[in-house]
Parts: C-alpha cells; sequence; structure tokens
C-alpha cells in the first residue's frame, strides 16, 4: 500500500517526529529510513531504541496515528497509475490483494483518502493480522491464502527493501516501485517508477 499505491512516507514521518517530540525526543527523518515497511510497531520502536526512549508501544502508536489522520486529511492522492493498474487487473480477472505492514487504522484511513473501498480487494491483511513483520514472509503468505492461490502464482508490488525480502522468500515474483528506494537496492524481478510505468511483462507470465 504505502509508496505502491499511495506515497505516505513523508506523513507518517511527520507524525511520528511530532509524537516523539511530545515525549520529548528530538529525532530526524533519516533514523526512520532503515524501518520503512516493517510496519509501525518497528518503525517507531527501532528509533525509539535509538535514543533510548522507552515506548509505551499501544500510546505511543495510537498517538501516532492520531495525528497521521489529521496530518493526511485532504492531502493523500493515489499515486501515478496506481487506480489504472487496479482496473487493468480486474480486467484481465485477476484478484487482488492489499497486504501492508501498517496497522488497519492506518490502512482504511489511506484507502479512504484515495478513494478505494475495501471491497476493491478480494483481500486485505494488514499488520495486525501477522505475528511475524517483513522482511519474513507470513505476510504474504497469509495474502495468498486468502486469496486461495499459491504466493508463486502471485505477483508482489513493494517498494521497500523489507518488502522485496518478505515477496521473494513467499516465492512470489516481484515488482519494485521506485518511490523509497533504488532498483539497485529493491533488487525485484522488474522495476518502474510507479504502476503508470510498470512494463507490461509483470501481468504476462
Amino acid at each position: 500500500m504505502d509508496g505502491v499505491l499511495v506515497d505516505t512516507e513523508k506523513f507518517i514521518c511527520e507524525a511520528a517526529m511530532r509524537m516523539f517530540a511530545e515525549r520529548g525526543v528530538k529525532v530526524q527523518p533519516e533514523d526512520f529510513v532503515p524501518f520503512i515497511g516493517a510496519g509501525e510497531n518497528r518503525y517507531l520502536g527501532g528509533v525509539a531504541e535509538k535514543y533510548g526512549y522507552k515506548m509505551d508501544l499501544e500510546r505511543d502508536k495510537a498517538r501516532t496515528y492520531e495525528l497521521y489522520g489529521q496530518i493526511v486529511k485532504g492531502r493523500l492522492k493515489p499515486l501515478p497509475g496506481a487506480l489504472d493498474f487496479i482496473r487493468k487487473c480486474r480486467t484481465k480477472g485477476l484478484k487482488l490483494a492489499v497486504a501492508t505492514s501498517a496497522d488497519k487504522v492506518k490502512m482504511l484511513t489511506n484507502l479512504r483518502e484515495i478513494g478505494l473501498p475495501e471491497n476493491t480487494f478480494d483481500a486485505i491483511v494488514n499488520g495486525l493480522d501477522v505475528k511475524k513483520k517483513k522482511p519474513d514472509p507470513e505476510i504474504f503468505l497469509t495474502a495468498a491464502k486468502r486469496l486461495k492461490l499459491k504466493a508463486s502464482d502471485c505477483l508482489v508490488v513493494e517498494d521497500a527493501v523489507n518488502g522485496i525480502a518478505a515477496a521473494k522468500a513467499a516465492g512470489a515474483r516481484t515488482l519494485g516501485i521506485t518511490t523509497s528506494f533504488t532498483a539497485e537496492q529493491l533488487k525485484a524481478d522488474w522495476s518502474a517508477p510507479n504502476l503508470a510505468q510498470a512494463p507490461d511483462a509483470v501481468l504476462a507470465w
């Protein structure tokens, strides 16, 4: 979802920085980069560890999401080609799933803001549905199971190194969107700047 359907990185980073500032901890945007795509527990927790801040995870995450909801209202737009790519998949009769490390509240906020209702997808998996976060493959294996497909029959579209690693570990093919990392860093089967420029081959295998 994040970095593929919608670019939320700067907004969740802003929300997290404000949350930490409220707790008296001054953090930097670059502190979050290693934890992109790993889910908010790790995204916040990794930075907290760096600064020696003892988190109350549920409280601090809830506050981050509260700030995030305020920040993104009316500001989120689907990334180029995202809606057309979904339509193209539907026309081809392909099944669709969202598999995001984000918690359900953030997922629903994002989908609502970009005009994609939950029923757009055949399956939805969020970070609260799995125990192990990316780069562990659990989230993609869960999504494939809910779609009643083998992971090896699925294409995973990801923008994060952790996400591509998780998809490959699941046995899926991968399209890397270079929103947050370079194609060289992602090491996906295919890569593109956004879904508008995805090569035809990603839906023809």
